[in-house]
C-alpha cells in the first residue's frame, strides 16, 4: 500500500528535521529525490561517523534517508539550475531546511519557482523562520531545547538543566512540516496554485509546552523540574524503585491508583487521607513516593510487571540495549533486515506506521547522484515525445 505513489518531492536537505519528515513520505510511496550538491559532497550527514558504510555513506545518513533517490546538481551553475527547474515542473513540492535567509537567495521559494510550476508547494524548515530578525541565524535542536525552556523542565530538580536524550525537536519539526506540506499539496491540486509553507525549530519547540504553556500564559504558573520525572499535576505518575531497578507507573485516573494500591498489597492507602484524592496525592507526593518505594523495593521489576502489567499503565525503565532485546520488540516487527551494498546484514528501524496491518516497505538510500541519469533521462525522453506529437 503506497498512498503517496505518483507524488514527487524534491528535497534540499541535510541532517535531521527535513530528512526525518521526508523519509516518511518516501516510505509512503512518494518519489523523494534528494537534490545534492556534488561540489559539497552532498548531504553533510553522509560523512557523519563513526559508523561508516563505505565512501560518503554512513549509518547516521541512512537513519534519515531510507527509501529516497539522489540526483547530483549544483544549483549555483546555470546548467544545473536549468535542469533543476525542469525537474520542478514535474514535481509536487520542493523541501529545504536551509538557513532562513537562503531559500530566496538560492531560488527555491515559491516566488522563484512558480514560473516553472504554478502548483509547486515549497516547504521551508529553518531554525528560526524566514520573516524575522533571526532569519540568517544557524540553529540546531539542542539550542531550541535550551532557549525554549524545555531543558529547564528536564532532569532532576537538584541537577543541571538537561536536554532530551534524542533530537525530538528535529523530529517534531520534520513531522509538523510534513502535515503542512501534504495539506498544501492537496490544496494545490484543487486550485492549481502552490504556496510557501514554513516550520521552524524554535516555533515547534515552544509549541511543545502545550498545556503547561497555557498554564503559564493564563495563570502565571512556571513549570519546574519534578523529582522522579513526575507528571506536573497527577500523582503517582513517576519512577519508582524496585529491588533491582526502576519502574514507571502512570496512575492518570483514580481507578488506576486504586488498582495499584490493591495489587501491591496496600489497600489501606486508598483511604489514607494523605492519598485519598488526586489533590491530596499531589500535595503529599514526597510522602507517597517514600511509601511506594518501600513497598516496591520488596520485589524485582520483573515480579512487579507480572503483577501490574495490563491492569494499569506501567513500564520497565530500560537501557537502550535492554529496549532492543525486549521480546515485545520482535513481536512488533520494529526492526527489519535491509541489506546495504556495504553491509548485507544491515538492519534498520521499521517505519512505525502500518497500513491495513502491514508495515511500509523500505530501501536504503543510494550513493550521491546515483539516480541522476535515470531521472533526467526520463525527463529528456518525455520532452522528446511531447515535441514529436506537436
Amino acid at each position: 500500500m503506497k498512498p503517496l505513489a505518483g507524488t514527487r518531492i524534491l528535497t534540499l536537505e541535510q541532517f535531521g528535521a527535513a530528512p526525518y519528515g521526508t523519509m516518511f513520505l518516501a516510505d509512503l510511496g512518494a518519489e523523494v529525490i534528494k537534490v545534492e550538491n556534488p561540489a559539497q559532497g552532498g548531504d553533510a550527514s553522509r560523512a557523519v561517523g563513526p559508523h561508516m558504510l563505505g565512501a560518503n555513506d554512513s549509518q547516521y545518513f541512512q537513519g534519515f534517508n531510507l527509501s529516497k533517490r539522489s540526483v547530483a546538481l549544483n544549483l549555483k551553475t546555470p546548467h544545473d539550475r536549468e535542469r533543476f527547474l525542469a525537474l520542478v515542473a514535474t514535481a509536487d513540492a520542493v523541501v529545504n531546511n536551509l538557513r532562513g535567509d537562503l531559500p530566496a537567495t538560492l531560488g527555491v521559494d515559491y516566488a522563484s519557482l512558480r514560473a516553472a510550476n504554478p502548483a509547486i508547494v515549497c516547504l521551508h524548515i529553518s531554525a528560526y523562520g524566514r520573516d524575522n530578525s533571526r532569519r540568517a541565524w544557524p540553529g540546531y535542536d539542542f539550542l531550541m531545547q535550551a532557549e525554549a525552556g524545555l531543558m529547564s523542565v528536564t532532569g532532576e530538580p537538584d541537577g543541571p538543566p538537561s536536554r532530551m536524550g534524542v533530537s525530538m525537536i528535529d523530529y517534531m519539526t520534520g513531522m509538523t512540516g510534513m502535515v503542512g506540506l501534504l495539506s498544501c499539496i492537496l490544496g494545490a491540486r484543487q486550485s492549481g496554485c502552490g504556496c510557501d509553507v514554513d516550520a521552524s525549530l524554535f516555533d515547534v519547540a515552544m509549541h511543545q509546552h502545550a498545556y503547561a504553556g497555557l498554564w503559564f500564559l493564563n495563570s502565571g504558573e512556571v513549570p519546574r523540574r519534578a523529582a522522579r520525572s513526575a507528571h506536573a499535576s497527577v500523582a503517582p505518575v513517576q519512577t519508582l524503585r524496585t529491588a533491582d531497578g526502576w519502574i514507571y507507573v502512570m496512575c492518570m485516573k483514580d481507578k488506576f491508583w486504586e488498582e495499584l494500591a490493591d495489587r501491591i498489597g496496600r489497600p489501606e492507602l486508598k483511604s489514607d487521607p494523605r492519598f485519598a484524592t488526586q489533590a491530596a496525592r499531589r500535595a503529599n507526593r514526597a510522602s507517597l513516593t517514600e511509601v511506594l518505594d518501600a513497598q516496591l523495593a520488596t520485589r524485582t521489576t520483573a515480579d512487579w510487571l507480572q503483577v501490574l502489567a495490563g491492569a494499569l499503565p506501567v513500564a520497565p525503565i530500560y537501557d537502550v540495549d535492554e529496549a532492543f532485546a525486549n521480546p515485545f520488540m520482535a513481536e512488533t516487527g520494529m526492526v527489519r533486515a535491509l541489506p546495504h551494498p556495504a553491509r548485507p546484514d544491515f538492519r534498520v528501524l521499521a517505519n512505525p506506521l502500518k497500513i491495513d496491518g502491514a508495515r511500509l516497505d523500505q530501501a536504503v538510500c543510494p550513493p550521491l547522484g546515483a539516480d541522476t541519469d535515470d531521472i533526467f533521462g526520463a525527463l529528456d525522453r518525455d520532452a522528446a515525445t511531447t515535441a514529436a506529437t506537436r
